[in-house]
């Protein structure tokens, strides 16, 4: 019993001692723990105050500047391109989709409504995971500090850049609500592909909508933040998938989806294809001329400040201009032969989605035409799978333009295919043109080049513009860039100047043989024999005819007439600079250099009253918050103004800038009535015929060996200029011209420009007079006697009786009056 006893309170003491030993352990931790917490606390509150001038204040986030790209838009509020680095779209808090905060929240900081700007817990939990692994596997940052490092601090890692991370972000939470935190979250977050922000992403990968993204979609977006250039489904479908997979199960696990919602957005398949804005018309080059003119008035912020341009462009003209030049080039390159597949690939590859994935990455889409795979030809049809998957059917009428091209350079080509398998084999990568009722043509990207741009000739206002047939092929422009020989286009300049110097549309001119030292007055000593287009002499031709046939001789007797200096001084008026202009006889054929956007303002001289306008193409610039910054006030014609007795127009009395004069309203209209002559009857005759309208006119252009086509024209709404020839100047080939070449761009052009649209030219103004005269000489007849013809003239000019007779040159002596020191005409 003793012993017990004694063992008893031994038992007691060891407890009591043990209980005192773990007293004192208890206390020791206690204080140590305390003391920690309090020199933690101390070297926060140390680094906060040591760091404070360093870390930016909160509200200053609300005076961060997005970056939002330009965008670019029509004048009827059409978007035709987004440019800018970074992609974002802004969304409002209440247009985001619950699904898609969930899918947020998830995947980055569950316990966003419950901390204060900073996770404790998820901080110790990344740490102990980092010292457990060796290395940083977790980063512990709550959406709060990821906005703080994103919107205003560096991406080092260091403890200072941490340290104010946390500061910041505790900043944040004090001053703005939980709502404006992830709404600024959601629209700043860097998601790959140059997309910030759900907006910008929801486009770029899914091209939809923010509000139309489904539970994976969702899903997939919200677990790019971690490595958004590695885990986005364009740079691989893999990681993409497994970070989906991964946020759709914090979903689950967090009840954010059901199960059922679960598996079906993890059985949803993933797009590697990047898509771009919606952009709703395709108008590249004058996106371009856009970006350029922006930047050089506002530097390269320009195209992060959230700038929205409208142009002068027409939606409807703009898509008429891309289907014009794109069928007129196409169907030149059929009337020049087939040139081959752009790739094979072995038939038994058909099958394999990631072989034909690499040949459409390889061969995009090129103006109006599709890439597509032959899977099989039969005896005169061929079967062919496009990008997407969808199989169609190449018949004969879509095959048998396919001569076999031998030498380019010489146009030379094969025979006709009587069959498809002698154009076609499985394996071949080709383009298609698609036709209407789901029909389709084999194509190919052309060589030849092609440029349409039309303007409004009452401001100058560009209302249509394309500057080649395909921007991703060549971004080149030949509207603005190309400074080509307008030939024949160019002549109605010297036939106006001709009309100030006394000449009539009755004028007689010998259309003869003329053999000229020089050249024509051009460097070089060989004589210049030049010659009409059919190599053929007509002999005594009213000037009106001469323009009418296009006849060279003509041209050439007419500028000798008017004299070389008084021509040169008339036509820089139309407001061509000296490189369009050279100096000798060879202007009367269009030797000069210009562009097709120069000749379409010269034509809208003729087209508004004889007014010089200056072509435009930005209407008005606003801010990122809508904010209108320039308005265009461009000079407009004074095709409506009153003239005076001298047949100047009289003060317009409104204060808006009016365009000044190049030539007399009456000039202008007279030449307007000869040209009207080159549609109705004369070398542009098909566009009457297409269009059946009176009000229409213009001219055609051939330079010398076929090298470039032109035609331009106009009413009294719209001037279009449409050029057709290589880059690398060649022939078109022995039968390519104006008529038959360009002529039908325009043609295309103006069935729309001017479908429903009433006639419509200048009224006739003061100083112009019509009288019959002979046809034959020019002389004033009666009406109705035969040969009289009812003509057209600048009333100081009209003819007297007893004129028309020939000069020794072959042009009627005494209706011209040259002026001292220029060339005589005889």
């Amino acid at each position: 019993m003793h012993r017990r006893l004694g063992r008893s309170k031994e038992r007691f003491a060891v407890l009591a001692m043990g209980r005192n030993v773990m007293t004192r352990i208890v206390g020791v931790l206690l204080a140590t723990t305390l003391s920690v917490l309090v020199l933690v606390c101390m070297g926060f509150a140390g680094a906060y105050q040591y760091l404070a001038a360093e870390i930016p204040d909160a509200a200053s986030l609300r005076d961060v500047k997005t970056q939002l790209p330009l965008r670019v838009y029509t004048r009827d509020g059409k978007l035709l391109a987004q440019i800018g680095e970074q992609r974002r779209i802004p969304v409002a808090f209440d247009e985001i989709p619950p699904v898609v905060i969930d899918a947020f929240l998830a995947a980055e900081d569950a316990r966003f409504y419950e901390h204060p700007g900073v996770d404790w817990q998820s901080l110790v939990r990344a740490l102990v995971a980092n010292v457990s692994a060796g290395s940083v596997r977790e980063g512990g940052g709550t959406i709060t500090m990821q906005l703080a490092r994103n919107t205003v601090l560096t991406s080092e890692k260091t403890l200072r850049r941490k340290l104010k991370e946390v500061f910041l972000a505790m900043r944040l939470e004090r001053e703005f609500s939980k709502q404006e935190i992830l709404t600024l979250y959601l629209n700043r977050i860097f998601l790959g592909q140059r997309a910030y922000g759900i907006g910008a992403a929801s486009e770029v990968y899914f091209d939809k909508s923010v509000h139309d993204l489904t539970v994976a979609e969702a899903a997939l977006i919200a677990g790019l933040p971690r490595s958004p250039s590695l885990d986005n489904p364009v740079a691989s479908v893999e990681r993409a998938r497994d970070r989906r997979a991964y946020v759709l199960r914090r979903m689950l696990e967090l009840g954010r989806i059901d199960q059922a919602q679960h598996d079906a957005a993890m059985d949803e398949p993933i797009s590697s294809r990047l898509h771009g804005p919606i952009i709703e018309l395709d108008a590249p080059y004058v996106a371009e001329m856009v970006r350029a003119e922006m930047v050089r008035q506002h530097g390269t912020d320009a195209l992060t400040a959230g700038y929205q341009v409208y142009t002068t462009l027409d939606s409807r003209l703009q898509q008429a201009a891309n289907a014009a030049t794109w069928r007129t080039i196409l169907e030149y390159e059929r009337r020049h032969g087939y040139r081959g597949p752009l790739e094979r690939i072995d038939p038994t590859q058909l099958g394999d989605a990631a072989t034909l994935n690499q040949v459409f990455k390889r061969n995009p889409r090129r103006g109006s035409l599709w890439p597509a795979v032959v899977t099989a030809v039969a005896d005169r049809s061929a079967e062919l799978i496009l990008r997407n998957g969808s199989a169609l059917t190449l018949d004969w009428d879509g095959l048998s333009w396919a001569r076999p091209v031998i030498d380019p350079l010489k146009d030379a080509l094969g025979p006709y295919p009587k069959t498809a398998g002698q154009v076609l084999a499985a394996g071949d990568v080709v383009y298609v043109e698609p036709l209407p009722e789901s029909r389709y043509r084999l194509g190919q990207v052309p060589a030849v080049s092609g440029a349409l741009v039309a303007l409004d000739p009452n401001d100058g206002a560009i209302v249509s513009l394309v500057g080649g047939f395909d921007f991703g092929s060549s971004k080149y422009n030949r509207v603005v860039q190309a400074q080509r020989q307008p030939g024949s286009a160019f002549k109605p300049f010297l036939y106006s100047a001709a009309l100030e110097r006394g000449f009539t549309p009755a004028t007689l001119v010998n259309d003869a043989p003329i053999v000229l030292p020089g050249g024509g007055g051009a460097e070089g000593d060989e004589e210049w024999r030049p010659q009409n287009i059919t190599r053929k002499f007509y002999g005594p031709t009213p000037m009106r005819e001469g323009l009418v046939r296009s006849r060279n001789l003509v041209s050439i007797r007419l500028l000798r007439g008017a004299g070389i200096g008084f021509a040169l001084k008339h036509i820089a008026q139309f407001g061509f600079g000296p490189q369009s202009l050279p100096a000798n006889l060879t202007l009367a054929l269009g030797t000069g250099q210009v562009t097709p956007l120069e000749m379409a303002r010269g034509f809208a001289v003729f087209a508004n009253g004889g007014a010089l306008v200056t072509p435009y193409f930005i209407q008005s610039v606003q801010d990122s918050d809508g904010k209108e910054l320039f308005r265009a006030e461009p000079a407009r014609a004074c095709g409506l103004c009153d003239f005076d007795a001298a047949g100047e127009p009289a003060a317009a009395g409104t204060g808006e800038p009016r365009a000044p004069q190049a030539i007399s309203p009456a000039n202008a209209f007279v030449m307007t009535d000869m040209m009207t002559d080159v549609i109705q009857r004369g070398t542009a005759q098909r566009a009457a015929a297409a269009l059946n309208r009176k009000d229409i006119a213009g001219k055609t252009g051939t330079t010398s060996d076929r090298r470039d086509t032109w035609f331009v024209g106009f009413n009294a709404d719209i001037t279009a200029a449409v050029w057709l020839g290589f880059d690398q100047e060649r022939s078109l080939g022995e039968n390519e011209e104006g008529g038959k070449t360009a002529l039908p761009m325009w043609i295309y052009f103006m069935q729309e420009a001017l479908r429903d649209k009433p006639e419509h030219r200048q009224p006739e103004p003061p100083g112009v007079v019509r009288m019959w005269v002979s046809r034959e000489s020019g002389a004033p007849m009666r009406a109705g006697a035969p040969g009289a013809l009812f003509e057209t003239f600048l009333e100081q000019y009209a003819p007297q009786s007893g004129m028309g007779g020939f000069g020794d040159d072959g042009v009627g002596a005494e209706t011209v009056a040259p002026a001292a020191g220029d060339e005589s005409i005889f």
